[in-house]
């Protein structure tokens, strides 16, 4: 098809098909970092399947480190505002991986039920299948590089 006969979208897709790099903001970090998380949520479902999802996981895993914290507490650890962590909590509680209990202050006490800790805990056995599979690309090197240089730009040194 003549260029002068293209439509502008069909101009739009010739134009990311000739330069793909030009368009894929190869430079701009927020657009990397959505993408190895993307990539990140692909390799975690493909290891642990979609029953349990990486925020839900990240809840467990706390909670398994410190039980009892309050929701809020729980909220900072992984992140999320107050609300999202209430939702996620809830379904915790419903799937029978957690107990929300109502304690002082009306602060809702959280810990981990049996279930939730034989969930976690078949889940923690693949944990480093799931880092090898997310750093696959990369060498022992760069993959100390990488974690490293997380850290720093979230301002946590690693424990």
């Amino acid at each position: 098809m003549p260029a002068s006969s293209r439509t502008p979208r069909t101009q739009a897709v010739a134009a990311v098909h000739d330069h793909p790099q030009a368009t894929l903001g190869l430079h701009e970090p927020g657009h990397l970092f959505r993408r190895a998380h993307q990539h990140s949520v692909s390799c975690f479902n493909a290891v642990f399947g979609r029953a349990v999802t990486p925020l839900q996981y990240a809840a467990l895993r706390v909670l398994q480190e410190h039980p009892g914290i309050d929701q809020v507490t729980l909220a900072a650890a992984i992140a999320l505002d107050t609300s999202t962590t209430a939702e996620i909590a809830v379904r915790l509680e419903r799937d029978g991986w957690i107990v929300r209990e109502l304690g002082a202050r009306r602060q809702r006490r959280l810990a981990l039920t049996a279930e939730g800790q034989r969930v976690i805990n078949e889940m923690l056995q693949s944990e480093a299948v799931l880092a090898d599979r997310i750093l696959a690309t990369l060498d022992a090197s760069e993959r100390e590089v990488l974690m490293g240089l997380m850290h720093k730009l979230l301002g946590k040194t690693p424990a």
